[in-house]
């Protein structure tokens, strides 16, 4: 059951590099977009000295890979020397595939969605692909930067190569296409949010959750904190509510005390009873 388990991951990484390939061939590299990352040194250097993407993603993660292993073990890096691989095969693999657009903007938007939903993918099966997300770990190894900063730096990078090579005008594109990438990672990982998580701050806590309990059959959770101007102690409510929610739980905080202070915000993922099932997975210790 563990090494099917192990097959099904190793899968979900070989689809996402092929999305993440798609992408490439029919949007970002017939127009020059380089949108970060080694792909993106991939897009420059095809232009400018006529060398295969593919070629130059193997290449460059190639030292990464070696440095990763010699600092972090070879266990650490073997799924994801697997997806840069296979990210460089299929680059040339699927080069036969037919440009959809010409068009920068529709290009950008449309490559960054493909790249972000075939990245989470391979994210989602617990691998990677190499390139700046290996070499921001090994900055933050080395240097001690932020996974964040690092990340932000390389990409960068990346993209004002491209508008010095081409133009500014597709390093702007280049930046579109990196954001939207980025966005889709989080959605596809995340999900859309349907669920409120609600802090209610109040002097009648208990006669909100009654009805919070009677009216919304949710479950909530009271605690006791301490006012920072008053010092004095301060009792809140817990209470996560569907989207749809929202509106019947503001309208019963109102009514029962309409000096509360309310803050609702988006919660990504619930587990529990009433929202997402648990799911349970044997371990070995």
């Amino acid at each position: 059951m563990k090494k099917t388990a192990v097959y099904i991951e190793y899968l979900g990484v070989l689809l996402g590099t092929a999305v993440v390939a798609a992408s490439f061939n029919m949007f970002l590299l017939p127009n020059k977009i380089a949108a970060g990352g080694i792909s993106g040194l991939g897009v420059i250097l095809y232009f400018l000295l006529q060398v295969p993407a593919g070629l130059t993603i193997f290449l460059l993660n190639l030292p990464l890979f070696i440095l990763a292993a010699r600092m972090f073990g070879a266990p650490f890096i073997f799924r994801g020397l697997f997806g840069a691989v296979s990210l460089a095969v299929l680059v040339e693999v699927l080069a036969v595939l037919p440009v959809v657009t010409y068009d920068l903007l529709l290009a950008s938007l449309y490559g960054g969605i493909l790249m972000g939903i075939g990245i989470a993918l391979v994210f989602r099966a617990r691998g990677s692909t190499g390139g700046t997300v290996l070499a921001a770990q090994l900055l933050n190894k080395i240097f001690g930067s932020t996974m964040g900063q690092s990340l932000i730096g390389a990409d960068f990078l990346v993209v004002a190569l491209a508008g010095l090579i081409f133009n500014l005008e597709l390093a702007m594109y280049s930046l579109i296409s990196l954001f939207v990438s980025s966005r889709v990672i989080d959605l596809v990982q995340e999900g859309v949010s349907t669920s409120k998580a609600t802090l209610i701050i109040s002097d009648h806590c208990e006669r909100i959750v009654s009805r919070i309990l009677g009216e919304l059959n949710r479950g909530a959770t009271v605690f006791t904190g301490k006012g920072a101007y008053t010092g004095l102690p301060r009792e809140m409510v817990l209470t996560v509510v569907s989207q749809a929610e929202v509106p019947r739980l503001k309208a019963i905080v109102h009514e029962t005390d309409s000096r509360a202070f309310v803050i609702v915000g988006n919660a990504h993922e619930v587990l529990g009873e009433g929202f997402k099932l648990v799911e349970h997975r044997k371990t070995r210790a």
